[in-house]
Parts: structure tokens; sequence; C-alpha cells
């Protein structure tokens, strides 16, 4: 009777185990990565999400969810990440203006108004996932105005607000600029004219935290009170964790909701969010592998081996960190998508440029993802 009772003892205790939440199962860890923040979540602000695949035999896929601290309501800077849904907008106005009659692609030559050089879409597409490049987002925030980039998440349910761009002097002017394509460079006669657009001033976020710190550099000197986010960029996990299933798996969503854009288009936009700077042409010992991969890779200067395949777009701005990727490792039959963010300013200070990224922010986004890998290799076999 007794080994009866402790079997089923062990048997209940595996079930436990086996249903245990793994986000909160990796937090719980020893690893010093991870230890080092999570005695602390609160301080570093720390919001996951985590999406098993699970593929039916038709290859129908459904998610398994889990999150950690996540909430809309909480602000959080997103840096770079707004890249990602840019990019995308970027793309579906194009296809627009082709329906339209427009003769213009992602590779017609364009250049803005204050740019000495003509560039084009597909270049700058590339340019933001393979080094995050904060000129190539701003080029095509110039193409798209803030208006139309809010009206077009909101339609498609994605909660955020994009009002700036991003290293520049005139972040948040209302007026984009004009631009012109041409299919050479040299014609005379352009084949689109786009006038300057004037846009809504953005009003004041209502979220939780938009007052940060104890102060920030101004013009050299420190402003000894909060740094105001509310008129800043917001785009939350749970929104960013959405944009990477709109793209990867858009049949998982109302067609009202996914980006409308071509197939080759994706196909394109999809390619680009695995592109290794090298890849783009970018110095490999200054953009080294794992340079704008901080899952897994971004606390080492090793390759990425090429059974690993990491979609992906990442922020890093005023101490925070960001990383939204789909994972595919081919060798172990593994697939999922990972968010997450962390703050990593000690002394609460602002445009010092100290920060702990390399310390603290960047080897716990690696630890972590190397620990969900392990757990979907686990549950592969």
């Amino acid at each position: 009777m007794k080994s009866i009772v402790l079997i089923s003892f062990i048997s209940l205790l595996m079930i436990s185990c086996s249903q245990q939440d793994p986000l909160e199962k990796i937090l719980n860890s020893d690893t010093p990565q991870i230890a080092n923040v999570s005695k602390n979540i609160e301080k570093y602000e720390v919001q996951i999400l985590y999406s098993q695949i699970n593929r039916n035999k038709k290859g129908q896929v459904t998610f398994t969810d889990y999150e950690f601290n996540v909430s809309d309501s909480t602000y959080f800077y997103p840096a770079s990440s707004v890249k990602f849904p840019i990019a995308l907008l970027a793309l579906e106005k194009l296809n627009t203006l082709q329906k339209n009659d427009i003769p213009i692609s992602k590779e017609t030559n364009f250049i803005t108004e204050q740019d000495s050089a003509y560039s084009s879409i597909d270049k700058e597409i590339i340019k933001i996932f393979a080094v995050s490049d904060n000129q190539a987002y701003n080029r095509l925030f110039e193409f798209l105005g803030q208006d139309y980039i809010n009206q077009k998440l909101n339609s498609k349910n994605i909660n955020s607000r994009i009002s700036h761009r991003l290293s520049t002097n005139n972040a948040s002017n209302t007026k984009s600029q004009s631009l012109i394509f041409k299919k050479n460079i040299q014609d005379s006669i352009p084949l689109y004219k786009q006038s300057g657009i004037e846009n809504l001033p953005s009003a004041e976020l209502a979220l939780k935290d938009v007052l940060k710190g104890k102060g920030y550099i101004l013009n050299d000197s420190l402003i000894s009170t909060p740094k105001d986010f509310s008129q800043k960029n917001y785009l939350p996990l749970r929104s960013l964790h959405g944009l990477m299933k709109r793209i990867q798996f858009p049949d998982t969503f109302t067609p009202k909701e996914r980006f409308k854009i071509s197939e080759r288009d994706r196909d394109f936009i999809i390619k680009a969010m695995k592109t290794l700077p090298y890849e783009a042409g970018y110095d490999k010992k200054e953009y080294y592998d794992g340079y704008v991969k901080f899952f897994m890779f971004g606390d080492t200067k090793k390759d990425i081996p090429k059974h690993i395949e990491i979609y992906n777009k990442v922020g890093y701005a005023y101490g925070y960190l960001t990383d939204c990727a789909y994972f595919k490792d081919t060798k172990n039959n593994v697939e999922f998508i990972l968010s997450a963010t962390i703050h990593v300013n000690e002394n609460e200070i602002y445009n010092d440029d100290n920060y702990e990224y390399d310390k603290i922010g960047i080897p716990f986004l690696a630890q972590l993802g190397r620990m969900i890998h392990d757990l979907e290799k686990q549950k592969s076999k």
C-alpha cells in the first residue's frame, strides 16, 4: 500500500513539474545571468512573452503562450523595435501605390529633401534589420508620416503610438519631408513625387511610469527631475510579439489584422529579418553575428551556427534592451517566438551613456534565449 501511495505521489509530482510555467522555472534558476536580474524584477522592469508553436498534421499553426509581468499600461521605451512595424508599413504603402498605377517598387531609387544621395526602400529595410540603422528608419518615417503610421496600426488592432524619428535634431517635427522616386538617378522626370505631409501633434501617453529616473543630461548639464517619456514612441511587448506572429504566420490572423503586402515582399522582409551584418556588406569585426541578435548570441562574438535561424528586431536606448524573435533550429526541429524587455540604468540618470547593457542586460537576454532553446529541444525529443 505504501509503495502505491509513493508511486502516486511521484506521478503527481512529475505531472506538476511538467505543467510548471517555463518562464517561472527559468526565472527561478540559479544561473548567474538570470539570478542577477530575477532577484529584483521590478527594478529591471522585465517583461517576457514566449510562444510555443504547435503544428497539426496539415501544418496548421496554433500557439501556447506564456507571459511574465507583461503590461500594456506600464510604459517602457521601445527604442529601435519600432523600426519593425515601419518596415512593414512601407511595403504596404508601396503595394497601395502600385494598385493606384504608380510605377514604383521597393527597388526604385528615392531621395528625401534633406538627403544628398539616393537609396531604395529595400536597401533601407535591410539596414534596419542587419544593423538597426537609425537613418534608414527615418527615411521610411518620412515616406509614411505619423498619421498614416498610427492609423494603419490602429486599423490592424495593434496597440501602439509612433510619434518621432530617432537620433536626429528634427525627431518630433510633425511635418514629414517630401520625397522623389526615379527609375534612374540621372532622369530629369521622376516616377513619383510625394509632398511633405503635415501630421497631427501627438498627445501625451496616459500610461503608468512615463516619468522615469532621478534626472537626465541636457546640453552637458544635469537636470535633476525625472525624464518625461509621455511624448515618446510606444510599442508594448504584446504588440511587438503580435507583429512577429503576423509576418511569420499571417493565417492565424483575420485579413483585417494582416499587413497587405505581396507574397514576394513578405518573403523579402522575412529574409531581411534573418540577415546577419556581414551578409549585408558590413565589417564582421565591428558588426559580429550577435550584434543585433540579443537572444542566445548577444553576449558572444562567435558565429551563429548555420542551423539556427533568428528572425528578429531589437531595440536599445535609455537603458532599455528589447528583442522580439522567431527562432528556427533546423537541426533539432525547433521553432518558437520569444519577446522580452529589460531596463538597466543603475544611477537612474538618462543621456549619460552609463547603462549596464553588457554587464546585466544583454547577458540576461542571451541566457534567457539559450534556456528557452534548451527547453524546446527537450520538448522536441
